[in-house]
């Protein structure tokens, strides 16, 4: 399986949306500091995880979220 998630930072709120395979090890790697774009904004929380059975299906919700740009659209 393969996932979209959003994660939210608790130091500043900002949401991060991304997709994978093993969403537990992607998350780990983001509250390391392994991932450059969010290691200024550690740590994280998981908000949201859709399942997919293709990467492609979940780059495309990836790619979705992040057009809808809003900040409430994403919390909704």
């Amino acid at each position: 399986m393969f996932y979209t998630y959003i994660l939210k930072s608790r130091i500043n709120g900002s949401y991060y949306v991304g997709s994978c395979e093993h969403v537990n090890k992607r998350i780990e790697l983001h509250n390391k500091g392994l991932v450059k774009s969010t290691k200024r904004y550690i740590p994280w929380d998981i908000v949201r995880t859709e399942e997919y059975k293709t990467l492609s299906e979940a780059r495309k919700r990836e790619l979705q979220i992040k057009s809808w740009k809003k900040r409430s659209a994403i919390e909704n």
